[in-house]
Parts: structure tokens; sequence; C-alpha cells
């Protein structure tokens, strides 16, 4: 191959690294088979290392073919009785187009794009079992002969509660964690950490007998000179976010984690020297902490919890919250410029950033609705944050909440919100550490 070919070879490679990646986040299992074999057959023509996309993509077949025999899918047959006639006459109309499994998520996918309001969760108690009911917007044809299965879980319901409210419960022994996710036409459940204690105890006895301590460093943004975001009343982002990344620092530690702060005060602290300090410490984890903004414009709309790992912007949301944090540090370079070393240098470890990003969105959300069930999912992002870039190891920005929105800037200076957001980050990282064997 000449040098033109392996060059354009090379560049494909890394756009099937990207798009694999996508179909991580959407849980798509076809897309993510599919892009893992033309990543392998891609770099054994130029000599990559594919051996943890082969494991990778291996485990992702023997599932496929493990659920093509025990299928938690429920083939639904059509019924020829008065009563079930007339009950597909009342949802000829049906705006839910299907409702099932997939390993600890049920997935609802609807004719039409939702949003917030589609969805309502309550909690009910009664002796020792423990309810988690969704009530989605919709009506779906099939919603009393569907029978959902996940293993763990005592009992999944499904009924049309109303016409126009389909209702699922999830009942089990115990208190269960569960968050929920809506991604344009389609809302996923997901229940977090089934079994962590068994992972967690596995985890913890391996490191115990390999006096191995995992290091964790926190980067408070901002600081000194750089007061970041500004609320009303003069509410600084450098504020918020050092008072979390202290509350965090302490839960870990408690944890018997090894953790670092990369500023104990108020203090201004350059980018370079903010990742410097994770490599110095040989990290295994890179967490930076800030809060979002916007414009009076929009301050009344935009609100909710981010997570991203590094990576070219493709939405021009991502773009806005990168340049509000990176200021004058991306200006020396042009945008291609910018593109093209964000993806070199994060190639070899976005997968990583990518689940540990995962891990934290959700625990994140889990705990800060225990307090609001109202808390925004703002999803997990690419985004091109320059203080992520000199990392060599797993590392993520997150963006507790938006300091302009007059009701989270509330929330976000009270001590009790605080430290459930703390909790909320540190369990998210334990969970990426139980869930990828360290």
């Amino acid at each position: 191959m000449n040098a033109a070919t392996i060059s354009e070879l090379k560049s494909h490679y890394g756009n099937l690294k990207i798009e694999y990646l996508k179909a991580v986040l959407k849980s798509d299992k076809e897309e993510e088979i599919k892009h893992l074999e033309e990543l392998i057959a891609t770099g054994s023509k130029i000599g990559e290392n594919t051996k943890k996309y082969k494991e990778e993509l291996a485990k992702l077949k023997q599932e496929k073919n493990k659920k093509a025999v025990t299928s938690n899918a429920v083939a639904v047959e059509k019924k020829s009785s008065p009563a079930s006639l007339k009950h597909s006459q009342n949802t000829a109309s049906s705006s839910i187009a299907s409702v099932r499994t997939d390993e600890n998520s049920i997935i609802i996918d609807f004719n039409k794009n939702i949003t917030q309001k589609d969805i309502k969760f309550f909690e009910l108690h009664s002796g020792n079992l423990y309810k988690d009911v969704f009530d989605i917007d919709g009506a779906f044809e099939h919603a009393y002969e569907t029978k959902l299965h996940i293993d763990k879980i005592k009992k999944i319901t499904v009924g049309q509660f109303k016409p126009n409210i389909l209702r699922i419960s999830i009942a089990h022994d115990f208190n269960l964690k569960t968050i929920y996710i809506i991604n344009k036409r389609q809302i996923i459940i997901k229940i977090l950490d089934l079994d962590l204690k068994e992972k967690l105890s596995s985890s913890l006895e391996k490191n115990f007998f390999q006096k191995k301590k995992r290091t964790i460093v926190i980067d408070p943004g901002h600081g000194g000179k750089d007061a970041g975001a500004v609320g009303k009343n003069k509410r600084y982002e450098k504020v918020v976010v050092f008072k979390v990344s202290k509350y965090l620092h302490d839960i870990l530690k408690e944890r018997g984690y090894e953790v670092h702060l990369t500023r104990k005060s108020d203090k201004f602290v350059e980018l370079k020297d903010r990742t410097k300090l994770s490599n110095d410490k040989n990290a295994d984890i890179f967490v930076s902490i800030h809060v979002n903004a916007i414009g009076k414009a929009k301050a009344h709309t935009l609100q909710g919890i981010e997570t991203f790992f590094l990576s070219p912007a493709r939405s021009e949301r991502a773009k806005r919250v990168a340049a509000l944090e990176n200021k004058a540090d991306m200006n020396s370079m042009n945008n291609n410029s910018q593109m093209t070393f964000l993806t070199v240098l994060n190639q070899s470890k976005i997968t990583a950033s990518n689940k540990l990003a995962i891990d934290i969105q959700q625990n994140l959300l889990y705990e800060a609705r225990q307090l609001y069930k109202d808390v925004v999912d703002g999803g997990v992002r690419e985004g091109p944050f320059w203080v992520l870039v000199g990392a060599q190891m797993p590392s993520v920005l997150v963006e507790l909440g938006y300091i302009s929105h007059p009701k989270e800037v509330q929330r976000l200076f009270t001590t009790r919100y605080q430290k459930q957001l703390a909790k909320g980050l540190a369990n998210g990282i334990e969970t990426y550490f139980a869930k990828n064997n360290y």
C-alpha cells in the first residue's frame, strides 16, 4: 500500500472508533458488532493492535446467541377473541411501538419524538416489597400481552393504566436504583448495579491481596483570578465546584482510595498543571468538576447534569460548553487543528473515558433525583476540553448543573445538595472500577 492509502485507512480507522462509541452510547448492539468488525478488518491492514476489539466482538456475539435461545422479548400473537379485537380497535393509533428488555434496561420505543413531560416516576413500599413505577404518556397495543423479565429482578409488570398512560412497575425485595434516559423516540429505564455489591466485594478482595490502591485526581474547575461562570447575586462557579470536590475527596478517602485535589484553596492553576499532577501521581482516573451557564435569553430554559469525555465536539451545545470552560486555551489553534489534535490525543483512552462518563452520569442522576425528582439528564457527550488533553488516564469533565438557571443555582449552593452530588460522583467512580475489573 502506498502512503496515501495508509493515511486514508488510518483516518477511516479513527472515524470507526467514534461511530463504535456512538453505538455504545445508544446501546445499539447490532451497530456495535458492525463497527467492531470494520475496526478489526481496517486495523489489521494498518498494523493496529485490535485484540481488545476482537474480545469485545466475541463477547457481544456470545450474548447475542444466548439471547436468541433465551430471549426476554415476548412474541406477541394476535388474538381473535371479541375482547382482544375491541382492545386492538381502541389502540389502533398506538403511540408506543414496542416495550422490551436489554440486559439491565427496559426500552420503550415510540412512533414520535418525546420529552421529559411524557414520563412520571414514583416509588411505592408495602411490607417487604419495593416498587419503582413509571407512568408514560402513550398507548401500547400489546401492553397486556407483553411480559418482561430481567435477571435478579423479582417482577416487572406492563399495563395500560389509562387509555393514554402506559404503566411499567418494577418490584423487588429492596429499593432499586433506577434512572431513565430520554433519547428522541425512546425512553431507556436502567436498573443500576444489580450485581455491584458482588463485583465490589470481588474487586476489593482482589485489590487487597495485590496490595493495590487506586489513585484518583479531582479537579475543582477554575479558581483564583478565574471565577468561572457567574450566577445571580455574584455566585461563582469556582466556589461551588470546590465545595463539591472537597466532599467528594472526603468520601473517596473514607472508602480507601488515594485522592488528590488539583487545588486545595481558591487558587488559579494552569490547565496543563492540572493534568500534570494526574500524570505525576500515576492516577487511575481524572475527574474535572464544573457547573454550566447560558445567557439571560435562555437562562430559564436550560438546566441539568452533563458529563463529557474528550473528543472533537459534534454538537453546537458541546462546542458552546467547551468554549465556556476552555476560553483562551483554545485560541492558539484554528478549528481544524484543534479537532485533529484532539482526535490523535484521545484515541488511546476514548473508550475507557466514555465508560467512566456513563457510570458517573447515571449515578449522579440517581442521587440528585433523591432530593429533586425533576433534575434533567443532559446526557453523556463528546467535547473538546483542554483540561482533559494532557491526562494519560481515563478522564471526564462533569457539569453539575446550570448556575444561570434560577432554580438550579439555589440548589447548587446548598450544602445538602452539594453532598448529594458528591455521593453520586463517588458511586459513579466506584461503579466504573467494579465494572472494569479494577
